[in-house]
């Protein structure tokens, strides 16, 4: 089933392509949510049926190459150019995605090189080389905010997804109730997790006031939702053997969960959450443009009235202060290896 539903959605994207470069339509036409969900549907339907039919033949796609053993057929049963199909399938989609992302991202090497703008952008590398410390000592004391930011928003973050990522596995939520909980939870957990930290920022901003506070709510709800994902999936991979020895003993879930799981992720559990650090670390800077206080504050302050030389202070601390818990960070994650 994945297989055919992987070759449907590229056979899709083909047709649909054909179908926007054949007709042209006009840009109400593809406003038209109805129309489009319409055509989508009708397009899906039939790359389903083509990617079955194909199936049938026992013509190797490329979500065959993928998602199942390569099929096994007898010599001659199939021209030799329909034996390499998932070949050119697999080209032509990679090829027709370049373009189509070139053309909507309006990407061009003559802008890119044009004699006016990469000298406005070389007046701007100028003077970021040339930063002015003396704002220096601001712009530490901003620095250090942001590093409580992200250790606070990280240790907060951590009870909580701990226990969460439990709920999350599913190879302990088993039984209709709890795979209904399962299910709930990953559906929350990756819809909190696919909203970008600087949109929290923003919607706490106005909660709790423009500032600090803010952006370490913001930070911590999402690595919540990141970190219960990634330890969700490490507990998923343990090795089955001490639970069942722990089970044959005759310990309860709770037992098992503690004695059996926990033991098997707890190294891996902390090699992660230093990590999740360091990422929020480069996000505080981000959630301050929006009022999560920090240094990004200082950062759009300066950014907004064209003050390169400041901003290039600021990026220098960034800098040495992300390669310094880089650095530890990495030391750290190598120790508990």
């Amino acid at each position: 089933m994945k297989r055919l539903f992987f070759d449907a959605v590229n056979f899709s994207f083909l047709l649909a392509v054909g179908l926007v470069v054949g007709l042209r339509p006009a840009e109400e036409v593809l406003l038209n949510l109805n129309l489009i969900f319409l055509t989508a549907a009708v397009l899906f339907a039939f790359s389903f049926g083509t990617s079955w039919f194909l199936k049938s033949l026992r013509i190797q796609t490329w979500g065959g190459k993928i998602f199942q053993a390569p099929l096994r057929q007898k010599q001659g049963d199939l021209p030799e150019r329909l034996k390499s199909f998932w070949i050119w399938q697999a080209m032509i989609v990679l090829f027709l995605a370049v373009a189509v992302g070139l053309y909507i991202t309006e990407f061009s090497l003559i802008s890119l090189l044009d004699p006016d703008g990469f000298g406005g952008a070389l007046r701007i590398f100028k003077e970021l080389f040339h930063p002015n410390l003396a704002i220096l000592p601001r712009a530490i004391l901003r620095m250090v905010e942001t590093i409580f930011m992200a250790f606070l928003a990280t240790a907060f973050a951590l009870p909580f997804a701990f226990v969460l990522s439990f709920l999350a596995a599913k190879n302990i939520m088993k039984g209709p109730l709890a795979f209904g909980i399962y299910l709930l939870l990953r559906t929350i957990l990756n819809g909190v997790r696919s909203v970008e930290a600087f949109m929290w920022a923003i919607i706490f901003s106005v909660w709790v006031g423009i500032g600090p506070a803010a952006g370490l709510l913001a930070l911590m709800l999402h690595s919540v939702a990141s970190l219960a994902k990634q330890y969700s999936e490490i507990v998923e991979s343990v090795s089955e053997g001490p639970i069942e020895g722990i089970q044959a003993c005759g310990a309860n879930r709770f037992q098992t969960v503690w004695f059996g799981i926990v033991p098997q992720v707890i190294l891996p559990f902390i090699s992660f959450t230093i990590y999740r650090w360091d990422i929020n670390l480069r996000m505080a800077t981000i959630v301050g443009f929006v009022g999560g206080g920090g240094i990004g504050k200082l950062l759009i302050a300066y950014q907004g009235q064209a003050q390169w030389q400041e901003v290039g202070c600021i990026f220098l601390v960034i800098a040495i202060v992300v390669w310094m818990l880089d650095q530890a960070s990495a030391y750290l994650r190598e120790a508990l290896k």
